[in-house]
């Protein structure tokens, strides 16, 4: 009974294989074609002196020609142009459009308009499977600057293979804007409503989180301390301890990180899990009392903020890192995605 039942998981396995290589195949042919209208539309318009009023011709006489294929309403097919002159003198994002779906893409190049940013959702949207919905959600919650913000001692504390995951764990900031707080609250009051908002919680902090425990209990000598938030990261296989704080980053926060995450190391962590990892959530920071903080630190933590509204803060735009430093974090996400493809 055992034999067949690895044989039909073998089974299995090979025909889901088959099903995605037959979509992939698809979706490869509906890139291609989309991109060869495109090309098509532009050239006419360009050689022929062609207005506007082609595409809605073109519209209306490939539908009334029964071609049993959908998809060539005159607003895609205004896409299909746009989406040729945005990508056509782009190599390095060529390749990658095919990766994705359609509708993915015409949300990707018409809502982000920098290539290093689209580079980023095209990534992630194929390694996590992401729906229309949660791309634009996380267009729009601006996940692609808080990820290049993010400030961590990953590099200093952590193996480099590893520290490029554990870097795509953290965000700089965290938009808890699905919980009913007035703009006082307590420390009480933030670990309570994202308790009872424990999945839109994970959903925000990220892919993998499992939660383990609220006010986690750990006994030191005959002391007992609680940490706020204990999470395990699956593909990083860690423990997160999160500490939350509705004030300013203190330095000493640091150091009450750096017990908590010894105790677990020596008490909770199994035999094939790494070191357990900490996060500061704070109402505020100051970017240089953190780095400072953390560049004498043996532990891996990550110092974030959080907002209860949409609205990042509002100098947040002016600490976006040139290209070239968002060019070598986009090749350690690639790096990163491209050693587990066996492994997901």
């Amino acid at each position: 009974m055992q034999e067949y039942e690895q044989f039909l998981s073998l089974i299995k396995e090979r025909i889901y294989e088959s099903k995605y290589r037959a979509l992939k195949a698809v979706n490869d042919e509906l890139i291609a074609l989309y991109w060869d209208l495109g090309k098509i539309i532009v050239q006419k318009q360009q050689e022929e002196g062609w207005g506007k009023s082609i595409v809605e011709k073109l519209s209306a006489d490939l539908k009334e020609s029964n071609l049993g294929v959908q998809g060539f309403s005159v607003s895609n097919l205004w896409y299909m142009r746009q989406f040729y002159l945005e990508y056509k003198d782009k190599p390095n994002l060529q390749p990658l459009v095919g990766e994705i779906g359609w509708s993915h893409n015409t949300v990707i190049f018409s809502k982000c308009k920098d290539d290093l940013e689209r580079e980023f959702y095209i990534l992630h949207t194929k390694k996590f499977g992401w729906t229309k919905n949660v791309l634009i959600h996380q267009i729009e919650n601006k996940t692609y600057q808080k990820y290049l913000l993010n400030q961590t001692n990953f590099d200093n504390t952590l193996p480099a293979d590893y520290s490029y995951q554990a870097s795509l764990s953290i965000k700089d900031n965290y938009t808890f804007d699905f919980l009913e707080l007035s703009e006082q609250h307590s420390e009480y009051d933030l670990e309570n409503a994202l308790i009872s908002n424990i999945r839109k919680f994970l959903a925000e902090m990220g892919h993998w989180y499992t939660f383990v425990g609220n006010q986690y209990r750990l006994t030191v000598g005959e002391n007992e301390y609680f940490i706020d938030l204990l999470l395990y990261h699956r593909k990083l296989r860690a423990l997160i301890a999160i500490e939350l704080k509705v004030g300013d980053f203190l330095p000493e926060y640091k150091g009450k990180m750096e017990f908590y995450l010894t105790a677990l190391n020596r008490n909770l962590k199994e035999e094939n899990e790494n070191d357990a990892i900490g996060i500061i959530i704070c109402k505020s920071k100051d970017k240089t009392v953190v780095e400072y903080s953390l560049s004498s630190s043996n532990h891996p933590i990550g110092v974030s903020t959080y907002t209860t509204n949409s609205n990042l803060p509002q100098d947040y735009q002016k600490y976006i890192p040139d290209k070239e430093t968002i060019s070598r974090k986009l090749e350690q996400v690639r790096v990163a995605f491209n050693s587990n493809k066996t492994s997901d």
